[in-house]
């Protein structure tokens, strides 16, 4: 018997088997005819893998050359740790040692994770249950452990791996971590700026050398992609205000000897701050130069500003991008005279060929139908190419909710230079949703919530809800469902199914109630990509349930009308919005129009209210918001107006500072005419300013801020005339704070304009409100 190869353990580069291969001529065979082919050593691998990756079968030549290919391709599959051929007459044995699997894997000693993420950071560099173990591979987890720990500033860390044989063939990796203590930064310092102060600057990172709030904004923790989001920053500021030249010339992050303590320091060159002295176009303009002057952002004599420059060019780009040309390249070529600090820019442009959509692919919808998204689309294919319709098409699908990543792409077609395949991919996100929770406010007291929704149902687009809310002031159960397209023009349609016990409420309290039990239809109509106009139509019943404290005013109502009512509200909304954030919002304008025309039944009224928010971001951290709500309703057909239509005033999102719900019109008690309970009423107007700002010690965290508010408005009664003297007034302070549990706000306000009898109060808050 001849030995081809032994003790070949632990190799796992076939380049560097066959090299060793050659150095051993002493051991090299006579080619011969295969007769057999036996395997030994296996225990849990097939013996198929192993006869699939030989390079030869029986009954063929066999050589040392296909010896050493086997040998490399068995050391390949990554599953045996030795590999050896033996050669007894025509018959070849290959002999094999499996490397052993993985039984489990455990962590201990960590508190900053969970086991199930560090479990997951392990699979991917493929250490896990039922894989094969070497020590490399140990070696590469524990390498990526300590990654995890220092991307969250843990330095300190330490990682034994120890590594339990098992029987079968198996073993056990535990990780024992010792933390060890954060690495804070300890300085930050920018060298070399002149325009600019340091702490200027220092002003534009989101890393800073902590502060009271650094417990919850985690600023003075250090970490590479922040540093490089902080640096960018800087550039930013440098290139936007004329500093062409500008430069990061180097950047030193130093820790101290016991892994504690971090200091970051930058150096830059500004080099001259430069002016714009002319620009011209040059190249092909299609014949449309005007057009294309206009979308210019930038002028001579201006300060040289890159997000100017940049902006135009993209404008340019998507312009030519409307009329088919997709591959259009513009170029801002500069013209530096350093000596005078002047630039002067030649607007570059060669629109290349026109090209049309010849398909659009999507990709990654596991669950959402191609159809859902292909509707929200705008660009169509074998129709020219149109970068303004993509990117609607684009924002269209994402503002669906349904993806956490919407990218198109454009892909050449080979062969054709005028066409184009348009790649969608998203990644989905779960869109289901089951909720228990509490929300809580001074007013309502306690409020337990619970709900299942789906947002998707069965990748179709739709919408299945079920909401519950025991509040001590508003209870109710609603079933809702929407159907984003009744109709393939886009046409929606939304439908609820309600039943609501509500107390309106009071100054002394009381057990009385307006039980609403009702259904309701709606339909959207989308008369432009920005603009959709509502029309729906419902039936509700509405019964005043006698109780203590019960007002005159619905007593007087009940003795009129009755103590029930039906009522079939006819609706009309309208809805614009375009903010850039519907949570976070610093940017951009919302509105809202609502109507409800009660034509049947036996209430007839009309009631309408609009709704206006905008936003202005003064600069990175400072957003100025007003919000103005005008509401208004009538009785119609000699009928009053109904008082569980009523609106009311006061409070948390409306004026602050007055107590929930007391601004209007007031009544006494059936029971105690003595006391006073507020109503409401058929007329409302509210006023909200306020100035957003980073909260002190959070640098510029967005989800946690402070703000300053001034707050007007008043409600008014059906025989009150809008009056200017009428309006109540209120300014503060408050905190607004994106929580885990919902949007919380703050507030603690002082009148500075009421009347007598008003009541008051300083401090509040709410879990679950907006603006």
């Amino acid at each position: 018997m001849k030995q081809l190869k032994q003790g070949l353990r632990g190799l796992a580069h076939g380049a560097l088997v066959s090299s060793l291969l050659a150095v051993l001529p002493a051991w090299a065979v006579d080619p011969f005819v295969l007769r057999d082919i036996r395997v030994e050593g296996l225990q849990r691998v097939e013996p198929g893998t192993v006869f699939g990756s030989l390079p030869f079968r029986i009954g063929e030549t066999y050589n040392d050359d296909k010896g050493a290919s086997a040998i490399r391709a068995l050391f390949g599959l990554g599953l045996f740790s030795d590999v050896r051929l033996q050669v007894s007459g025509d018959e070849l044995v290959v002999i094999v040692e499996e490397r052993p699997s993985v039984a489990d894997v455990s962590f201990s000693g960590i508190s900053e994770f969970d086991n199930e993420t560090l479990r997951k950071a392990m699979r991917e560099v493929g250490l896990s249950e039922g894989r094969p173990f070497d020590r490399g591979l140990a070696d590469r987890a524990e390498q990526e452990l300590k990654r995890q720990y220092i991307n969250k500033s843990l330095y300190a860390v330490q990682v034994v791996t120890t590594v339990t044989p098992m029987e079968r063939n198996r073993v056990n990796v535990n990780f024992s971590v010792v933390e060890g203590d954060i690495a804070k930064i300890k300085d930050i310092r920018i060298v070399g700026n002149q325009a600019y102060s340091e702490s200027t600057l220092r002003g534009l990172f989101d890393l800073d050398t902590g502060g009271w709030m650094s417990w919850y904004t985690k600023s003075d923790r250090y970490t590479r992609a922040k540093l490089n989001a902080d640096i960018e920053s800087l550039r930013s500021y440098y290139l936007s205000r004329g500093y062409l030249e500008f430069r990061i010339d180097s950047t030193q992050v130093a820790i101290s000897p016991d892994k504690s303590e971090i200091t970051i320091t930058i150096n830059v060159s500004e080099g001259k701050r430069f002016v714009v002295s002319s620009l011209r176009l040059a190249g092909d303009y299609l014949g449309r130069e005007d057009e294309f002057r206009k979308l210019i952002r930038f002028d001579a004599g201006e300060p040289y500003n890159s997000v100017h420059v940049a902006d135009t060019i993209k404008a340019f780009t998507d312009h030519f991008g409307e009329f088919g040309y997709a591959f259009a390249r513009v170029d801002a070529v500069p013209d530096i005279d350093r000596d005078n600090g002047r630039v002067a820019f030649v607007l570059q442009a060669d629109p290349s060929r026109r090209a049309y959509v010849r398909r659009i692919n999507i990709e990654g919808n596991l669950r959402t139908r191609d159809e859902v998204i292909r509707r929200e689309f705008r660009q169509f294919e074998s129709a020219w190419y149109d970068s303004d319709r993509i990117k609607l098409s684009r924002d269209r699908v994402d503002r669906l909710g349904f993806f956490t990543e919407v990218r198109i792409d454009t892909q050449e077609v080979p062969n054709a230079p005028d066409q184009v395949d348009l790649n969608i991919k998203v990644v989905e996100k779960p869109t289901g949703n089951v909720s228990v929770g509490f929300g809580y406010s001074q007013s309502e007291k306690l409020a337990l919530l619970a709900g299942i929704q789906q947002e998707n149902v069965f990748g179709s687009g739709n919408y299945l809800g079920l909401n519950v809310n025991t509040s001590s002031y508003n209870r109710q159960i609603v079933l809702s469902s929407v159907d984003p397209y009744f109709t393939q023009d886009g046409v929606s349609r939304s439908l609820d199914i309600y039943y609501k016990t509500t107390r309106p409420l009071l100054a002394q309290g009381g057990d009385y109630s307006l039980v609403t039990p009702g259904a309701s239809v709606r339909f959207g109509v989308p008369f432009t990509e920005t603009d959709t106009v509502y029309f729906g139509v419902g039936v509700e019943s509405t019964r005043i349930k006698a109780g203590t404290q019960l007002p005159v005013a619905y007593q007087e109502y009940a003795d009129v009308f009755g103590t029930s009512s039906t009522s079939v509200p006819f609706t009309i909304g309208w809805t614009r919005d375009k903010r850039d954030s519907a949570l976070v919002p610093t940017d951009g304008r919302y509105q809202r129009f609502n109507s409800e025309l009660g034509l049947a039944g036996d209430t007839r009224y009309v009631k309408a209210n609009y709704q206006i928010q905008q936003y202005w971001p003064l600069n990175r951290q400072f957003t100025l918001a007003v919000n103005g709500e005008v509401g208004w309703g009538k009785g119609l057909g000699g009928r009053p107006f109904p008082l569980f239509k009523n609106f009311y005033g006061g409070g948390l999102g409306s004026v602050r500072g007055f107590d929930q719900g007391t601004l209007g019109g007031t009544s006494t008690l059936v029971d105690d005419a003595s006391k006073t309970v507020y109503i409401g009423g058929s007329k409302s107007v509210v006023l909200n300013t306020e100035l957003l700002m980073p909260f002190p010690g959070a640098g510029n965290d967005r989800t946690l801020r402070l703000f300053g508010f001034v707050d007007v408005g008043n409600v008014y009664t059906d025989d009150q005339k809008l009056s200017l003297s009428d309006l109540r007034a209120s300014a503060g302070i408050g905190v607004s704070w994106i929580s885990p549990i919902g949007p919380l706000r703050f507030a603690l306000a002082k009148p500075i304009r009421k009347k007598a009898g008003d009541k008051m109060q300083a401090i509040q808050f709410q879990i679950g409100t907006s603006f």
